[in-house]
């Protein structure tokens, strides 16, 4: 590939690193990571717990920073230096937690510190706030009792689903998502199944979704990646690849171990004789 061709793959994609390390102490959580996320492109980063997702998504918000690698967004190389500088390159995260506030209603958290004043008094603007909140989630097709109705009394897939909102009315570029469907039941799942579909549909966002059930992430995505050991070991697009064949996969590297721990433990037990 020649350096032409190299820099338009590079500019194609909303963020690429590379050669990313991150360690904490004598723990390396990334050893080498290389990830690109295309413009449009819905990537599912899959791994068992202590892979190092957690880590790689606190590099790529600007929460960490690298040991060593790279990270270029919108084809310009970068160091972040913050969440809030993240955020100002358009990549915003949707964690487990929402950052919602149950106590206020819909339309005050879709504006949480980006909230519209009525000048010169400095009042909150609580109509325009309303009517912007109720056309964005209509928009993209989010379903709630009313834009007035506390958080907290909405169902845990409605959460979600205003949370990825928030973040897609935040003019966000690149969106990644941490298990946005974990603990939920069929019906919530669909709802957030079918708003991540219209994100991808539209192609006006990126999305990384991080997702342990691999039914979920070979319907909404586009390409897999498996991040193992800190590396990224496996990367195909979805139409190449099966539910079936990434159960292999981490289930072959569970047989790897657990035969490797019975034969370090049959060792034992014959030195100890």
């Amino acid at each position: 590939m020649n350096a032409e061709t190299t820099d338009a793959t590079h500019s194609a994609d909303a963020i690429r690193a590379e050669g990313i390390k991150k360690g904490y102490g004598p723990v390396v959580a990334l050893h080498h990571v290389d990830l690109r996320l295309g413009r449009g492109e819905v990537l599912g980063l899959i791994g068992d717990n202590g892979s190092g997702k957690s880590t790689l998504i606190k590099v790529l918000t600007g929460f960490h920073r690298p040991d060593a690698g790279t990270l270029t967004v919108n084809g310009e190389q970068v160091v972040l230096r913050s969440v809030s500088h993240a955020r100002q390159l358009g990549i915003e995260t949707v964690f487990q937690d929402l950052a919602l506030i149950d106590q206020l209603p819909v339309y005050l958290n879709m504006h949480l510190n980006k909230e519209t004043l009525r000048r010169p008094l400095g009042l909150l603007d609580k109509k325009r706030m309303r009517a912007r909140a109720r056309d964005h989630l209509e928009d993209m097709g989010v379903r709630i009792p009313s834009v007035d109705t506390e958080v907290g009394f909405l169902s845990g897939g409605q959460r979600q689903a205003v949370a990825i909102a928030r973040a897609v009315y935040s003019d966000a570029k690149v969106i990644l998502l941490d298990e946005p469907l974990a603990a939920m039941g069929a019906k919530e799942s669909a709802i957030i199944i079918d708003l991540i579909l219209e994100l991808r549909r539209r192609g006006e966002v990126s999305i990384i979704l991080i997702a342990h059930n691999f039914a979920h992430v070979i319907e909404v995505c586009d390409r897999i990646n498996l991040l193992r050991y800190g590396r990224i070991e496996y990367d195909r697009q979805v139409a190449s690849t099966s539910v079936h064949e990434l159960t292999d996969l981490v289930t072959a590297d569970y047989r790897r171990r657990s035969d490797s721990m019975t034969t370090e433990s049959a060792a034992s037990a014959e030195d100890s004789r």
